[in-house]
């Protein structure tokens, strides 16, 4: 019978992560204490330090980049509706001249 799959926190990932980094324990050391998958660990510590890595270059954080996609969405729906406008103003011109 296979295992459920287990769900961490959020907080516990940070604090996990924040273990491998500050302390110098070896990621495998810090999962078996913890009692954790040592590859779910280093994934964790992976994103941490991309995270980190695009911050300190000036990248954009997690809530940013969904503004940025929310406005982006938003941008073209409004474009979308520009062009409509548009041409219904050009059938209402023709329909004048008539």
């Amino acid at each position: 019978m296979a295992e459920k799959r287990r769900k961490y926190d959020a907080e516990f990932r940070e604090g996990a992560v924040r273990i491998v980094l500050e302390t110098g324990k070896s990621s495998a050391q810090v999962a078996w204490d913890l009692g954790v998958h040592e590859g779910t660990l280093q994934t964790w510590v992976h994103r941490a330090k991309t995270r980190a890595d695009a911050e300190a270059v000036g990248g954009l954080n997690e809530s940013e980049r969904e503004e940025l996609r929310r406005l982006r969405e938003e941008n073209k729906q409004l474009r979308r509706e520009n062009t409509e406008i548009g041409m219904e103003r050009d059938v209402l011109k023709r329909s004048v001249v008539l």
